[in-house]
C-alpha cells in the first residue's frame, strides 16, 4: 500500500533514499537547506516543502538524513522543526548521530505524541541509490512493524536492534569503528608487504582467501584506494562517527584503547589536509609513513 512520507535532507544519501520510495510508488514530501536538490528529487515526482514543520505537517511518518547530530537536534526539535509539525506521528531518524542524541530526541518527542525510531544506514552512496542498504532500527516494536516496508524501499538487509532509544545508532558507530579500523590495518599491512616487494593486488587474493579478509580488502582498497580515486564520504563525517563511537564505549565503562587510536590516526589525515577530503584519503597518510604508494598501483575500472 503507498503512503505518504516525509523525507529531510536530500543529499548525497537522502536523496537516493528518497528516490526509492518515489519509485516503490508513495509520494514523497521532502525538504533541504540546499535549493539544488529541488530539481533533481522534483522531476523524479517529489513534493517540495520549505521547511521541516511543513513537511511534518503534510505526513505522519518523516524520515531524516542528514549530517551532524546539532542538525538532527534543529530539524527535530527547533521551532521551525518537526516538533512543531501538526500531522507527524513517526520521526525517523537515518543520520548518524550517536545514542545521546537519539535518546534527547526520543524524550522530547514523546512529550509530544510523536514517536522517534533511530534507523542509522550503512551502504554509501551506491547502495542507497540501489536499494542494498544495512539499515539499523531501533524504536517501539508496534512502530517498527509499521515502517519496516517503507525502509526496505531502499534497505536490503532490515535489521531490528532493540526498543530502546539510541540501540541503532550504537550498532551503527560499533560497524563504522570497525569499518575505519579494518581500513587503517589493511593498508597498513598491504604497505608493509609492498616495501618487502610483494604486490598489492596479490596480497588481496590471498587475503580475501584467508582469515585476514575484510571488507576493506574484499571492497574499499581494491575498488577506492589502488586507483587512488574518491569514496565520496567525507573524512570529517567518518572522524565523527569514529569519535562518536569511542564517547558511547567510554561512557560505558570500555578503554577503547583501538578506537582511540583509529580517532588520532583520522585526526591526524584531517589536519594534515583538512576537514574535506574523503575518507579514502587516510591512506595517503598510512602511505607517506610507510614510504611507500598504494595509490595509482592500479587503474580505476570502467
Amino acid at each position: 500500500m503507498s503512503e505518504k512520507v516525509g523525507f529531510i535532507g536530500l543529499g548525497n544519501m537522502g536523496l537516493p533514499m528518497s528516490l526509492r520510495l518515489l519509485e516503490a510508488g508513495h509520494a514523497v514530501v521532502g525538504c533541504d537547506v540546499q535549493e539544488s536538490a529541488r530539481k533533481a528529487f522534483c522531476d523524479k515526482g517529489g513534493i517540495w516543502a520549505d521547511s521541516s514543520r511543513e513537511v511534518a505537517s503534510q505526513c505522519a511518518i518523516v524520515m531524516a538524513s542528514l549530517p551532524t547530530p546539532a542538525v538532527v537536534e534543529l530539524v527535530a526539535l527547533g521551532k521551525d522543526g518537526v516538533t512543531a509539525g501538526t500531522k507527524v506521528e513517526v520521526f525517523i531518524d537515518l543520520s548518524t548521530t550517536g545514542p545521546e542524541m537519539a535518546k534527547r530526541v526520543s524524550q522530547a518527542l514523546k512529550q509530544r505524541g510523536i514517536v522517534a525510531m533511530d534507523a542509522p544506514v550503512s551502504g554509501g552512496i551506491a547502495g542507497a541509490a540501489k536499494g542494498t542498504l544495512s539499515v539499523m532500527t531501533a524504536g517501539p516494536k508496534e512502530s517498527y512493524e509499521r515502517v519496516k516496508d517503507l525502509l526496505a524501499c531502499f534497505g536490503k538487509n532490515v535489521f531490528y536492534v532493540g526498543e530502546q532509544a539510541g540501540a541503532g545508532q550504537l550498532m551503527k558507530l560499533i560497524n563504522n569503528l570497525l569499518s575505519a579500523t579494518t581500513l587503517a590495518a589493511s593498508c597498513e599491512a598491504l604497505c608493509v608487504g609492498m616495501k618487502g616487494g610483494l604486490d598489492p593486488e596479490t596480497m588481496l587474493t590471498v587475503l580475501n582467501a584467508s582469515t585476514g579478509r575484510s571488507g576493506a580488502t574484499e571492497d574499499k582498497i581494491p575498488r577506492y584506494v589502488l586507483p587512488g580515486v574518491p569514496i565520496n564520504f567525507g573524512l570529517d563525517l567518518s572522524f565523527k562517527d569514529v569519535s562518536l563511537c569511542v564517547e558511547a564505549g567510554e561512557a560505558l565503562q570500555v578503554p577503547m584503547y583501538c578506537g582511540r587510536t583509529i580517532r588520532q590516526i583520522w585526526h591526524h589525515a584531517m589536519s594534515k589536509g583538512g576537514p574535506d577530503q574523503d575518507m579514502m584519503d587516510v591512506s595517503r597518510c598510512i602511505e607517506d609513513w610507510a614510504g611507500v604508494k598504494l595509490s595509482g598501483s592500479k587503474p580505476a575500472s570502467k
